[in-house]
């Protein structure tokens, strides 16, 4: 007579303890993580010089419509400065596969903590770049510059480049991400 009883005994048990797992509380899934800062399409850079003994002002351009690898830039100025000048440059970065164009600088403005232009001059002794604008932290940002000329006629290479650096904003372009690059040709004369 035992064993009859065990058999019911058994598969209520086992009944039970399904009973149990399946009540069990739903697991919290954890939240998507939230998607890093998209970068931002950026097909033109324009240097917005100001000749500071002259008045003079004038633009120069890269313009690449489809942004970085893909087709060739459609517009890439030479910089033309005079020897022993000093010009206030503004950089405005576009987005112009978009109508109306975006304005990327104002989003750099924005977002100034997290960015940084670098400016190197090949040869060194072409122009010394100095950033004027600093982010709300008191460091660099870079979309305002002095530009000093050497004082002898000289060919070289300005490098502008944008790094995007949130949370880790250190004041070297060894950190971050690279937002855009252009190597423009420069003549002092």
């Amino acid at each position: 007579m035992k064993r009859r009883m065990f058999k019911p005994f058994m598969l209520a048990l086992g009944a039970l303890s399904l009973v149990v797992v399946s009540c069990k509380k739903d697991e919290v899934k954890p939240a998507e993580p939230t998607p890093p800062n998209e970068s931002e399409l950026i097909t033109t850079m324009e240097l917005h010089f100001t000749d500071s003994l002259r008045g003079n002002t004038f633009k120069v351009v890269f313009n690449d419509p489809d942004g970085d690898g893909g087709k060739a830039a459609t517009q890439f100025d030479t910089i033309h400065l005079l020897k022993n000048s000093t010009y206030k440059v503004e950089v405005t970065l576009l987005d112009k596969s978009k109508t109306p164009a975006d304005t990327i600088s104002n989003e750099v403005l924005e977002e100034a903590n997290d960015h940084l232009f670098f400016y190197s001059s090949n040869p060194t002794s072409l122009v010394n770049v100095k950033i004027e604008d600093k982010d709300s932290n008191g460091k660099n940002l870079g979309l305002k510059s002095t530009w000093k000329t050497s004082k002898d006629s000289n060919k070289g290479k300005v490098k502008v480049k944008l790094m995007h650096q949130p949370g880790v904003k250190d004041g070297t372009s060894a950190t971050g991400d690279t937002d855009v690059e252009v190597d423009f040709q420069v003549n002092v004369n």
